[in-house]
This record gives C-alpha cells, structure tokens and sequence, in this order.
C-alpha cells in the first residue's frame, strides 16, 4: 500500500443543512461576522466556483476566544455558497446544531485569500498521541458539492492517528468515517491565540481572522519575493541517523540531494531525494535517501533534478520523511554527481535495511513471491527473500514450539513488498486505473520466482518494508514503469499421481444455484457499475448474485474439475438444496450436468444422499462425485449425525467406491472408504478451549478436536461396516498440518498423504502458506512416524518422515496393498487457486478497468485441491498382444523373479526408470513389475503418455495367454530392468 499519508476527498450525495450565526470572534475584529461575510461577495461574474478551488483548506482554529472560529483560504472570489464548516467532538461526533454551520448563498473569499465563519469548537483540548485516547476536538469543511474539503484535529501527534468521525444526528455524512488529521498544534495560553496553518506547519500564533498570517495572501510565500537567506546544510545522513527514528524528529532543517523517485499522483504526494554520488556505504549505518512529503512542491520537481529543501522532520508509519512547504523548494542549477543504486544481496537485519531508507536499490539476491492478496486491493506483491515462500509456522512445527515460534520471525525478517507508488485502494477508488502487477500472460503466484529488473527506492509504511517504483506503477505504464518480473509456474494439469483410481477434494468456493435475486433480503458485493456480483448478507444464499456471475462461477469449476480429472472428488461448500425447499442434490445435480455438458460425454455421476439426513443442516454442504468408467459406489452413502461434536459444522459423509479393471469389471477387493470433511472454521468460538491462545491454531480449536475425536470413531465404523482395511478421510480440516486436531488422526493411525507425498500447500492465509485441505490414509500396516510435517524431496521424488521408505511398501507384485496408505500411489497439491491473484477470481468480475476474468481453472476457488492415486494398475495397456509381449522378452504382471519387492524398493529408491527388455518387439508396452507402468519406455502401446497429458489409470487384461507364458517370463525376467511411474512430476511442467 505504501506510504498512507494523503488527504482524501470523499464524495457523498447529501449534506445536512444547518443554520448559522456570525458574530465578531474577538473585540478587535468587528468586521467578522454576518455583515461582514455577506460583505466579502465579489461582483456578479467574478466568483470561483466552490469546485474550482482545488487548494481550499481550514487555515486557522480558533477555540480559546471569547467566540470560536475556522477560518477556511481559498483563492479570492473562490464561492462558498452552501458549504458546511463545522467541529466535532473528541469523540468524533457533532454535539449539537449550532457546531455545524451551512454557509449563506452569495457568500465568497475576499481579496485577502481568507474568511473566518463563527462556529462553536466543543471540548476541552489535549495534546498527546491519539492513541491514548488524548483527542482533540477537530474541525471540517464540506463543500457545496458534498465533499469532505479539509478535517483538521486540534493538537494529536503529526502523522499520528486523528479521531475517527461518527454518526449522529448532527454529523455531515462526509465526515462519517473519515479520519481528521493531526495538527499537533494547541494554541498557547494568555492572550488571543489561535492555531494557524504557516508555511505548511499548524502552530501557535496570534488570531488572524479573514486574513493569513502575517497579512499575506495565499500565493506570496514569504512575503518578500526573494529566496530566503543561505542556512546551514544538514546532510540526509544526518536527519536520517543511526536508528529506527531521526534524532531530528520535530526540527526544521535544509538539505539538498538528487531526486530518484516521484509520485505527483496516486497519494503518496511526495518524492525521495539522495545525497549526489552516495550509492554505498558511504555513511556506514545511515541512509543517504528520505522521503519528502510535499504536495505543494511535487508536481514541480524530475528524476535527476539537484534541489535544496527545508522543511520539518518527521516520523509516518515508521519512516522518516521531510515535510516540505510550497516555500521549502529551492531547484539547484550546479551539477551534482549521479546517486547509484545499492546492488547486491537484500539484507534481512532490520538494521542493514534501515541504512538504506529512502535509496536507490538494485536487490540481485533471490526473491519469492510470498502473496498477492493485497495485489488486487492495493497494487502490492509481497515478496520473501531466498527461496521459498512463508509457511505457516504450525503447519510444520508444533503450535507454540519453539520451532514454530523461530520460523514465525524469520518469516517477518524475510518479508519485503513490492509497491506500486501509490496509496490508492483500487476497490474504493480509481477503479478505471489498470490494476498493476496482475496479468494472465505473466501471472504473479505465490511460490514463483521474482527478479528486480530495474533500480527501485526502499520505503517503509506499515509495518512493511517496500520496493517503491521511481514513478507511479499502473496496468497501463507496466512495459515502461514495472521493475521486476515473475517466473510462470502453471501448469496446464495436476501432476502424475499414479495409480489405476485416484482421489481429489475439491472446494467450490459457495457454489450455490439458489441466486441472491432469488430470495427477499439479500445485500450484494457490486462491481464499478454497481451491478451485484456476489451476496454480501441479508439471506442465506452465498454464492453468485445472479444468473450472469452464476455462469462465470460455475464456468471456472467446471474448467477446474474437469482438468483435475480425478476419479472420486469429494466437493465441499456446495449448496444444500433442502434448505431452499429443493430436493437435497439439486444444485449436485446442476454441477455433474454442466460438468457433463463440457466433457461432452456422461463423464461424471455423484453419490446420491442417503435416506437419512440430520435435522438441522447448514446451508452449506460435503459431496461426493465420481466416473462410473473408473469406479462404482459401493452401497449408500452415510452422514455422521453427531450433534454434539458437529453442531458448528458440516457433518463428515462417507460413501463406499471399488475401482473398475480394464474391462470395467467391478474390483470390490479394493473397495475403499472415502470420507468427505469440513470441520470448524479458526475465525470465532465460544466454550472452553475455543478461545483463540495465539499459538496459531486459532479459535474453535476443541471443537475440532471434538470433531476429529468423532470422525475416527466414525471411520472405525465404516471400515468394519465396508469389511476394508483402506479408508481415506478427506476435505477441508481448517487444521494445519502439525496442530492439535491433526494429532488425533496421526494417533489413530492415518497418515496424512499430502505432507508425507509433496511439499506443496494448499491454503494462503496473511502472507503464509500451509494446509488446510487434508487426504489422510489409514496406516493398518505402520501406525508410527507420521506426524512429524513434510520431509524433504529430493529431485521431486516423494519420500517419508520414517518408517516405510515408499508408500506401496507391503505390496508386491500381484499382491492388494496391505493398508490404504500402502496403496497410495502419488500425491499432487494442484496449486491452482490459492496461489493466484484474487483478481482473477469470478466474485472480482468488472471491480477493476482490467477484465481479468476468464473462464479458465485460475482462481477457480480459494483453497487448492489434493490429488491422490491409488493402486498399482495392471501393466498391461487394453488391446496389447500378450502373446507379442511375452515372445519379446517383457516382464509382465505377476509372481515371476524379476518383479519382487526387493528390485521394486531398488528401482524406486534410485528414482530412475529404464526401459526393460532388450529385445522389444511389436507395439508392446515396456514391462513392469507390479508398480506400475514405466515413464518414458520404449514401447508404444495404448497407454496414455506425458503429451497427451493424462496416465493410464488402467492396466491391461491379464487373461489365459498371460498364464500359458508365465514359465516363459521366469526365464526372460532376469534380462528385463524394473520400471517405476515417477510420481511427483507435473504432467507438463512447461509454463502457460
């Protein structure tokens, strides 16, 4: 976001009318009041119209007279007509009628740039920070049009936070919500003293009613036409210091430097300046570069001009800039040395980067793209530096750890945003500005690769350090003004799991058919045009507003589903028909036929509801789709009514599948338990254990708890009921890997396939990645050595935490898998959603003057989904010659020597795949030794290859001829090399 400090114009359509007296403020000003308001009109034909005066602005305050007053300067002639001048209270609220003023019609700045209006100033005044609650009563100008001119507090901290206006009775809806700024300045006791806007800074002076200060008119600066005299010159490095904060804080100095960067527009109203030549350590720990805050002086300044400043030191947001007048500029005409940036590594010590506040900089280390959330609300990527983006520190470390409690700092020390020169948030304003950053060409995702390529300034602001642009960035300068670019990390599918069936979870994102238009009551998101996009409240649809963003919604799922191409995909935050009156797989229905329909065939069918449903559902509901070619259900499905434990979430719901053989015969040898879930959100609770601990498992953590305590029981039941040893838990846990509810399945026996197969995550939540989505296996034949978080892959290939040095180990060749974890094959998180700018999500359709929506699987929904194989298929591709295979020396299926454990467990510990047999003939397959086909073997049989983008999930029909040549292979064995699926690899891993 930047640096904050802007004075924002709010436009409203109303104001409130109030009545207004003006009398004289103090004894030796008769001239004030009604008389002489009304005595300030110009001529008929010589008035500035109120919307015309771009500089209007409160100028004095006046609250320790006999009478109170705000004096507002504008450019004579300049008409107030209608406008409102009031104060508010410390609170934030107008007291009463009389403490806001509408200002006569006819009623215009006079020649002395000046007009005081009389309006009672409410309060006592402090001084102090506002953040100790030490507020000062502030003043307003609205003008005639309804916008919020000038909100100025009495006393505070410079740069600190002001009251916040609220609402009442009195309050003009300009000032509702708007924050006044802090003058720091309390008029002085004694005497007839006001605060008064000098040369850029509020202080304690004389009142002046109807006249700036010193009797000068707004565009004299000082008064004598001439450049003031010479003052000593206070090096940047000086002002800057050694420290988080300038020693200089509060004093007016003179400096001069070379001018790297500029932000006239976009609210950032200022520009950095370097000392000439600086561009190392020419002042060890202190920085040769600040930032000047000046929107008087920043539209008449260039890149590369040598100018001299004075104005006053302060501390915004943590970083120290000048605050400089339209008075403190100075262009210099002698020549100065150019500044250089700072090349080499981006340091990660707060102090090295606090020497380099405000400089030119060229980072060459690695950088990773850490979030885009505020992409699409602020033009801002956050960067991480090294390799590797921030992960969640309980999703690899147990929750309060110190381990975990480590990783949390190094995850705030490794953060830098990459900012776009501007204050602006592009979902309230300047929405026709082209967002930055976001493209579909070259996408910006979390996890990719990011390089400066051109010198930017390093700012700080909110809690943040930034990599500013010279020059305000948008979508439209990005060829000339962006200065990094972004690896491309997508992929066209999810990457090779294996297997002859395979699992996914899927979330999709509230996908209701129930439409906000629908039902009475609804309130909506809107886009730039104010047409509803999505339901904000009011009902209890959730989804899209209408049928239009309906369709662009459902499009991007079906994209998504459809490519994912998995053989059961469990689906959460799907519409629960029966609460619209409906039958219960209404909107199930709609999602399998628009799946359908793209397909073009009856590829998909969904498990229908069972019989019995619990009483009291959420709108929101678990669902089970699937391809009848790959797998039939087995049985009816069951939902686990446990009141107790999932009254504040959606109840888990099983449903039985076996897989189909190549001749799509029914295999219910392998008929596995599939389980969908989505347990309690983290975001609120209430009961013991609920509360939020900050230990980073976040609210309603018992609960889930509670809830995964009754889904193993639940589990437990099934499984005896299936007569199976392979059960899968799957869905969104809202549990991260290594917290408390994961525990209760690892000590169950489940291990948790996704940490234990990849090192992706599918979730991004406030800058850090990590899991919450979950396929969790049970382990009959290991219960240990599970829960320790992911291991490391080296070359991609998947490994385990201990124990078992594969997943299908306690399986052989023609052999069933020994648990369901054994069965598993490959695991892929498809990182297709979380990791991609929100812009590009359907619920953003027009926010923005960029359409960034496209009916593709990018931002499909908010979580990404886990895909899993099962089950080594038979190695022998439909319609091969078994009969061409065995003259040829190919291993084949079954008991024969060359395809015992021991030579698999080899071939997949060195991660190679050879082609087996020399002597190949015909189009037969590559052999394999119950694990799998073979990637990259020679032959050319009916499988399905890395092009075109799918494996084979089944394997060939083993029947007679395989037998008679049973003796046959025990003799060809010995020459043909075991091949292995490689498991983990993206089916096409080139960028699109």
């Amino acid at each position: 976001m930047g640096l904050d400090r802007v004075q924002t114009i709010v436009t409203v359509a109303t104001t409130r009318k109030a009545s207004m007296k003006l009398s004289t403020p103090i004894s030796s000003c008769a001239a004030l009041g009604l008389v002489a308001g009304l005595s300030l009109i110009s001529p008929a034909g010589e008035t500035v119209p109120a919307s015309a005066a771009e500089t209007a602005h409160i100028s004095e305050i006046a609250y320790t007279l006999d009478s109170d007053f705000i004096e507002v300067a504008a450019e004579p002639g300049t008409d107030l007509s209608g406008w409102t001048i009031g104060s508010v209270t410390r609170g934030g609220s107008v007291h009463a009628p009389e403490h806001a003023v509408e200002v006569p019609a006819g009623t215009t700045i006079g020649e002395s740039g000046a007009l005081a209006i009389e309006v009672p100033i409410t309060n006592s005044v402090k001084s102090g920070s506002a953040a100790d609650g030490s507020y000062g009563a502030s003043a307003f100008a609205v003008d005639d049009a309804g916008s919020l001119v000038s909100f100025d507090q009495i006393g505070g901290v410079v740069e600190g936070r002001g009251v916040t206006g609220k609402a009442n009775t009195f309050t003009p809806e300009p000032v509702v919500g708007e924050d006044a700024t802090p003058t720091g300045a309390t008029a002085e006791s004694g005497g007839e003293n006001s605060i008064q806007l000098i040369d850029g800074r509020w202080q304690s002076a004389s009142a002046t009613p109807n006249a700036l200060p010193d009797g000068r008119s707004d565009d004299d600066g000082d008064g004598s036409g001439e450049d003031p005299a010479p003052k000593d010159v206070t090096p940047i490095a000086d002002i800057q210091g050694t420290g988080d904060e300038s020693p200089l804080v509060g004093e007016t100095v003179t400096t001069r430097g070379v001018v790297t960067a500029s932000y006239p527009t976009g609210g950032l109203n200022g520009y950095y300046v370097q000392t000439p030549g600086t561009g190392g350590d020419e002042t060890p720990g202190a920085s040769d570069g600040i930032f000047v805050y000046s929107p008087d002086t920043v539209g008449e300044v260039n890149i590369g001009d040598h100018v001299e400043l004075s104005g006053s030191v302060s501390e915004h947001y943590g970083q120290t800039q000048i605050n400089v007048p339209a008075s403190g500029l100075h262009p210099l005409q002698e020549p100065a040395e150019a500044v250089k940036p700072v090349d080499g590594e981006f340091p990660t010590d707060p102090a090295e980067r606090e020497a380099l506040e405000g400089m030119l900089v060229q980072p060459t280390s690695e950088l990773t793209v850490a979030d885009t959330y505020n992409t699409n609300k602020y033009g801002e990527v956050l960067l991480a530096t090294g390799d590797g983006t921030l992960p969640q520190p309980t999703d690899v470390a147990r929750p309060g750890s110190e381990k975990a409690k480590a990783l949390d700092e190094e995850n705030l020390a490794r953060e830098v945003a990459l900012d776009d020169g501007s204050t602006v948030n592009f979902l309230e304003k300047d929405q026709d500005v082209p967002l930055p950053y976001v493209s579909h060409d070259q996408p910006v995702r979390v996890g990719a690769q990011a390089t400066i390529t051109s010198p930017v300034v390093l700012g700080f602001g909110h809690e943040k350090w930034r990599f500013q642009p010279t020059t305000r960035l948008t979508g439209d300068n990005a060829a000339a003004v962006q200065p990094a670019n972004f690896e491309n990390t997508r992929t066209r599918a999810p990457g090779q799991v294996g297997g002859q069936v395979s699992l996914a979870s899927f979330n999709v994102l509230n996908y209701f058919t129930t439409l906000g238009t629908d039902l009475p009551g609804c309130t909506f998101y809107t886009d730039r045009d104010g047409n509803p996009v999505t339901v904000r409240g009011g009902c209890d649809a959730r989804g899209a507003a209408n049928e239009e963003s309906f369709e662009r919604q459902e499009a991007k799922i079906v994209a998504a589903i459809n490519s994912l191409d998995a053989s059961v995909v469990s689906l959460m935050e799907i519409e629960n028909s029966a609460h619209f009156g409906q039958d219960r797989d209404a909107a199930l229905e709609q999602l399998v036929s628009s799946l359908n329909e793209a397909a073009g065939t009856q590829k998909w069918a969904f498990a229908p509801s069972p019989t019995d449903v619990p009483s009291d559902e959420d709108v929101i509901r678990s669902a089970f789709i699937y391809q009848p070619a790959e797998v039939a259900v087995e049985g009816q499905s069951t939902i686990h009514d446990d009141e107790d434990a999932f009254s504040n979430a959606r109840e888990p719901l099983a449903q039985a599948f076996a897989p189909k053989d190549a001749r799509g015969e029914v295999e219910t040898e392998k008929t596995f338990i599939a389980i969908a879930n989505h347990f309690k959100s983290k975001g609120s609770g209430s009961g013991p254990g609920n509360e939020d601990t900050g230990d980073g498992q976040g609210a309603s953590n018992a609960d889930r708890v509670k809830q995964a305590k009754s889904l193993v029981d639940f589990a437990a039941e099934q499984k005896d009921a299936a007569s199976t040893d392979y059960v899968y838990l799957m869905g969104d846990f809202n549990s991260y890997t290594q917290e408390d509810p994961m525990q209760v399945f690892y000590d169950a026996g489940y291990a948790n396939v996704g940490a234990e197969h990849t090192d992706e995550s599918t979730y991004l939540y406030k800058n850090r990645v990590g899991s919450l989505d979950h396929v969790l296996a049970l382990d009959t034949a290991a219960n240990a050595g599970h829960a320790e978080g992911k291991p490391g892959h080296a070359g991609g290939e998947p490994g385990r935490a201990k124990g078992e040095a594969g997943s299908t180990a306690g399986q052989s060749a023609g052999d069933l898998p020994t648990s369901a974890f054994a069965a598993v094959t490959g695991a892929d998180v498809w990182n297709i959603n979380s990791v991609e700018a929100l812009a590009l999500e359907y619920s953003r359709h027009n926010y923005n003057a960029t359409q960034f929506y496209e009916p593709d699987q990018f931002r499909a929904s908010d979580h990404d989904p886990v895909l899993v194989g099962l089950f080594e298929p038979e190695d022998e591709a439909p319609g091969t010659d078994a009969e061409a295979d065995t003259a040829g020396g190919l291993g084949a299926n079954g008991d024969d020597a060359a395809g015992t454990d021991e030579a698999s467990a080899e071939a997949d510990a060195s991660g190679s795949s050879s082609t087996a047999g020399a002597g190949t003939a015909g189009a037969g397959t590559a052999g394999v030794a119950g694990n799998g086909g073979a990637e990259g073997s020679s032959g050319s049989g009916n499988g399905s290859s890395a092009d075109s983008g799918r494996l084979p999930r089944t394997g060939g029909e083993l029947g007679l001829p395989v037998s008679i040549a049973a003796g046959l292979l025990l003799v060809g064995a010995a020459s043909a090399a075991i091949t292995r699926r490689r498991q983990s690899e993206p089916i096409d891993s080139d960028p699109i």
